[in-house]
Parts: structure tokens; C-alpha cells; sequence
């Protein structure tokens, strides 16, 4: 019975719970970045780059049977995905409210309190 209770502790722990939710939402904001990437920024950026660099189909490229062309264009599409995180994540920052700073005003230390109260003592 101590495995099964065990288990459950550890599987009920909010840390678990949360990082269960961070993995199935970052694996909807993969499929949704996925997307910006190769529907709107390649056809819209990327197509027209490469056709000006003459390599419009970069997937092809090789060299004596060394077939860099997919290496880059994996290069390229994690490039992308970067820099459009990169924004992403950037507008996110700017749009959350800055936490205010509170100013700690340091109290009198233990010596001072203990001369204050021999002082206060002292005059009774």
C-alpha cells in the first residue's frame, strides 16, 4: 500500500500538475507557431529570399553526394521559429504589469533596542 500512497502524493503535487498543463499548452503553441512560420513568414519572407539567392528549392542542394540543403533549410526554419518566439515572448513581457518595488526601511538593530530598553529601565 506505501507505493500506491507514494504515488499519489507525488502525482498530486502541484508541480507535477503544473508542469502536465506547460507541456499540453506548449504543444498547442508549437503547432500554432508552426504554422505562423511556414504558412504566413515563409511564403510572405523566405520564398522570395531564396528565389533572389537562386535556391528556391534549398531541400535539394548538394555537393558530392552531401546533401546540405536540408541541414539548411532545418537551420533556416529554427532561425525563424526563434525569432518569432523571440517576439512573441518580448510582447508578452511588455504587456504584464511591473511588479512594484517596495522600499525595506531598516529598523534599529538589536543593540540599539537592547541600550533603548536599559534606558527605559533606567529612568523608572
Amino acid at each position: 500500500m506505501g507505493i500506491v500512497q507514494d504515488f499519489k502524493e507525488f502525482a498530486l503535487k502541484g508541480n507535477v500538475i503544473d508542469l502536465a498543463v506547460a507541456v499540453i499548452i506548449g504543444a498547442a503553441f508549437g503547432k500554432i507557431v508552426s504554422s505562423l512560420v511556414e504558412d504566413v513568414i515563409t511564403p510572405l519572407l523566405l520564398n522570395p529570399a531564396l528565389k533572389a539567392a537562386g535556391a528556391e528549392n534549398i531541400s535539394k542542394l548538394a555537393w558530392n553526394g552531401v546533401t546540405y540543403g536540408n541541414f539548411l533549410s532545418a537551420v533556416i526554419s529554427f532561425l525563424c521559429i526563434a525569432i518569432v518566439l523571440f517576439i512573441i515572448i518580448r510582447a508578452a513581457s511588455k504587456l504584464k504589469k511591473p511588479v512594484p518595488v517596495v522600499e525595506v526601511v531598516a529598523g534599529p538593530t538589536q543593540e540599539e533596542l537592547l541600550a533603548e530598553i536599559r534606558d527605559l529601565l533606567k529612568n523608572r
